[in-house]
């Protein structure tokens, strides 16, 4: 009995009667076309060819599918052996370094990124190659002054990756949030600033406990209420005519008004008018008001 390993013979005049039998047997295991009794051709399956063509396999796709991800991400990752040497780079962080993949290879870490000796993250990376240990975080001055990178440090085999990202924007928009946030906390702290937020329709959406003193009115109340309706029956055309152009332009404007108070008196104030706009849409508008 034949084993295995030895193929199937057929003459050619019987495989051409049984093609079809003979293609389905190929696919499980090769066959031999005989031609007056000599071995003349052999039928195997595509996948058999490719591998004796040296074709790809699945793990040769997998890797060059790795390969191909890697190279077009935006990201910047730079790939470090164990003594914390460039093994690889993708372009994006050549472009992030300003320097060819071939100088960068083999240049120490510390070389390639200036700000990374003396830093923090340099402790990290130790961590990450000695002791498998993971990093993710927002760094200053890495690459250049006043530049915000966002670094994950992780470990691979070779040694480890390190992905950047530029955030210097986010960062820059975080701070100046803080500052407008710090702003409103001051201009609350004097009881003199009365403050309003008004819906796009004009209703207000807030009152700050200034603007409440100015008009003896309770915030709560104030709540809903179109911002027109507390001031005098004369200075509500004015109004009006500076929202809809600060609607319209977008640009900030300053103009005298009169509030009526829960007595009937008619106090003289400033109103200081600003759009309060998202990504998309006007959101409404902030009313700054002082006495006059």
């Amino acid at each position: 009995m034949a084993s295995r390993h030895d193929p199937q013979r057929v003459s050619a005049a019987e495989f051409i009667r049984g093609f079809a039998g003979w293609r389905l047997r190929a696919a499980r295991a090769p066959v031999v076309v005989t031609h007056h009794g000599k071995d003349a051709h052999v039928l195997i399956s595509l996948a058999d060819y490719r591998r004796l063509d040296g074709g790809p396999g699945e793990s040769d796709l997998l890797a060059a599918s790795q390969t191909a991800l890697l190279e077009s991400i935006r990201d910047a990752v730079i790939l470090v052996d164990r003594k914390a040497r460039v093994a690889a780079v993708n372009p994006a962080a050549s472009d992030l370094l300003e320097s060819a993949a071939s100088d960068l290879l083999r240049q120490p870490l510390a070389e390639a990124v200036p700000g990374l000796a003396g830093s923090v993250l340099h402790a990290h990376l130790r961590r990450m190659l000695d002791h498998r240990e993971r990093f993710s975080g927002e760094v200053p001055g890495l690459l250049a002054p006043r530049q915000w990178l966002r670094v994950d440090l992780i470990p691979l085999p070779v040694g480890g990756a390190m992905v950047l990202r530029d955030v210097s924007e986010l960062c820059g928009t975080l701070a100046e949030q803080d500052a407008r946030r710090a702003l409103a906390d001051a201009v609350e702290a004097d009881a003199g600033v009365g403050v309003a937020h008004l819906s796009v329709r004009e209703a207000v959406d807030h009152a700050n406990p200034a603007l409440a003193a100015m008009t003896g009115a309770d915030q709560a109340a104030m709540r809903r209420v179109r911002f027109s309706a507390l001031l005098a029956v004369g200075s509500r055309a004015a109004f009006a005519e500076a929202l809809e152009t600060l609607f319209r332009t977008g640009a900030p404007a300053r103009i005298a008004s009169e509030l009526v108070t829960r007595d009937g008196d008619t106090l003289p104030v400033t109103l200081s008018l600003a759009e309060r706009r998202s990504a998309y849409a006007s959101e409404g508008a902030v009313v700054v008001v002082t006495r006059r």
